[in-house]
């Protein structure tokens, strides 16, 4: 199968590329090399198509051939301030409508989309008086007095957090995170409208050799490792007990190549989205001490610190992405943070 990878020479894309080349497919890279994700001073490899999503008639020319497309091309994290809302847009939701409207046009009709777990916002909660309840965003004012776990919106009882399913209602919390949700929107709209088959594998937090060093738009695992790189301590927000599921990256990428693998066997004109986790949820500050522990270095710094936007809890089942598709992950949370702890960073 020749597949083009759209942000396959990113972090994740590029342990795409190598899964699928490791399973006799044919991977076509594109890659706009953005800054943000991969320093100002990136050069193309060998092979790579160095190209932008939004740019209609490149894309049109990358597709000649190919049979499906892995869709990573992405501006991720949470950014430095709203100011960055045009960007995400213009990256992630103008250039996925180009690169789909292209894929009508060549008649490519097998998509896999890199998702996200954060179109769900706030993660699954009980209260033991009113069963599942949805809190809504954390107060200011309460996240500086120290409170960060969220309360029972109707009697303001403590509650227990728990894994959130695919059907679960959406609630995206930041600019990101509406962005990675409007990308489904549209993936869902193209797969109606031309009976293409879309599957969106919503990432949890990935984790893993190439990540990119310290930057805004990096993700916490990526902080923490550069941070211990320096030899400084990593800084944990808020108090630390923030519950995450950290996956490798080399699950994800075996679980994007059993997708499109896959995908030709689903009913004509479906969309259908994926959580993709470790099913081991840890805390941020079990992460921090275990990636500070691998790596020999300074332990982690509780600051209580905070960032607007951000939710306390979100863990999400993915046992429909095993049942259907058979998928598993296979690097367990203490061997991946030390694989890490020792492996570079991309600058």
């Amino acid at each position: 199968m020749r597949v083009l990878v759209t942000g396959g020479a990113g972090f994740i894309g590029s342990h795409i590329v190598d899964a699928l080349t490791a399973r006799g497919h044919e991977p076509v890279v594109l890659d706009a090399l953005l800054p943000t994700a991969h320093g100002d001073a990136a050069q193309p490899p060998p092979g790579l198509l160095h190209l932008d999503v939004r740019d209609a008639g490149a894309v049109r020319v990358a597709l000649r051939g190919v049979d499906a497309v892995c869709h990573q091309a992405a501006m991720v994290g949470l950014g430095k301030d709203f100011a960055d809302a045009p960007a995400y847009v213009s990256c992630n939701d103008l250039g996925t409508a180009v690169l789909l409207a292209a894929m009508a046009e060549a008649g490519v009709g097998r998509l896999v989309l890199a998702g996200s777990m954060v179109v769900y916002g706030e993660g699954r909660y009980d209260c033991p008086a009113h069963g599942t309840v949805r809190p809504g965003p954390r107060a200011e004012r309460d996240l500086l007095a120290g409170l960060f776990e969220p309360r029972c919106p109707t009697c303001g009882a403590a509650l227990a957090p728990g894994l959130v399913g695919e059907d679960a209602p959406v609630d995206p919390r930041n600019v990101y995170a509406t962005t990675k949700l409007a990308q489904e929107h549209l993936a869902a709209a193209w797969a109606r409208a031309t009976g293409g088959r879309a599957v969106s594998l919503r990432y949890h937090n990935v984790y893993g050799p190439r990540m990119p060093r310290d930057t805004p738009y990096a993700g916490v695992a990526s902080l923490f490792r550069s941070a211990l790189a320096r030899g400084e301590a990593p800084r944990v927000f808020e108090d630390g007990g923030q519950r995450r599921d950290f996956v490798h990256v080399r699950d994800v990428a075996a679980a994007g190549a059993t997708a499109l693998e896959a995908i030709g066997e689903r009913p004509a004109g479906t969309f259908t989205a994926y959580n993709t986790g470790s099913g081991e949820p840890h805390t941020v500050g079990e992460m921090a001490e275990a990636l500070a522990a691998a790596h020999g270095g300074p332990r982690p710094v509780v600051t209580g610190e905070f960032r607007l936007g951000d939710v306390r809890h979100i863990t999400a089942d993915s046992a429909r992405l095993r049942a259907e598709l058979g998928w598993k992950p296979e690097v367990g949370f203490a061997e991946g943070m030390a694989e890490f702890a020792a492996s570079g960073l991309r600058d």
